[in-house]
């Protein structure tokens, strides 16, 4: 009788899962390695040992699964106050206000500036509508979704003022209002991954969209 490969062994035991019922008493017979070393075991404390591992590594998964529902719900309380801030915003001041407030305070972004291309009639002159280049407007426009990562080669960390120097990251998001850019929000930290470039951006997705309703409808003009 010919040798028996062990591919072939495989194939036979997966197509005959009833082997190791006719022959039950192999289970405690047969010894394999220890999966971390060390003495022998029976083949059916090995199965028991791979079970445990592979319902550890699945209890793991489930832990970072709901770490990461716990920290997506706790990001939707924070947009969403933000969004009621917003809605209740009669003035442009009180939008900005409520802007920097909430991303300071409650997510916890150390420097937020904004910058609109045009000043609408009725407005004060204010940091918001300081000269901005016709590339980085350009820039804006072309942008699907935010941009996260290195302030190198924007030219937006001056809007930081004091804190320029030490700004190491940002998020750059475009304002839109009937199709067309209006303006740009900047988010700005010193730490180099507080702003990543492969980094989720729903949320800064989110807030660009409610901050240009939001000053849309307290400028009573299209941008």
């Amino acid at each position: 009788m010919s040798a028996m490969f062990p591919d072939e062994i495989a194939d036979y035991l997966k197509n005959n899962p009833g082997f190791f019922e006719q022959y039950a008493d192999l289970m405690a017979q047969i010894f394999v390695p220890h999966p971390h070393g060390g003495r022998a075991v029976s083949l059916a404390e090995r199965q028991m040992l791979t079970l445990r591992e592979k319902n550890r590594a699945t209890e793991s998964k489930l832990a970072e699964l709901i770490a990461f529902g716990e920290e997506n719900d706790r990001i939707s309380e924070k947009v969403h106050r933000l969004a009621v801030g917003l809605i209740a915003a009669e003035t442009f001041q009180a939008v900005i206000h409520l802007l920097n407030f909430h991303l300071r305070d409650d997510f916890s972004v150390p420097h937020v500036a904004l910058r609109l291309w045009d000043k609408p009639a009725g407005i004060e002159d204010l940091p918001e509508f300081a000269a901005v280049s016709e590339e980085l407007q350009v820039f804006a426009e072309t942008l699907a979704r935010p941009y996260c990562g290195s302030t190198a080669g924007f030219g937006t960390a001056s809007w930081f003022g004091e804190a320029a120097p030490h700004i190491r990251s940002q998020a750059l998001i475009a304002l839109r209002n009937g199709g067309g850019t209006i303006g740009m929000v900047a988010l700005g930290s010193e730490e180099n991954q507080r702003f990543y470039a492969d980094m989720g951006t729903l949320y800064l997705e989110r807030i660009g969209e409610m901050v240009s309703a939001a000053l849309a409808r307290v400028t009573k003009s299209t941008l």
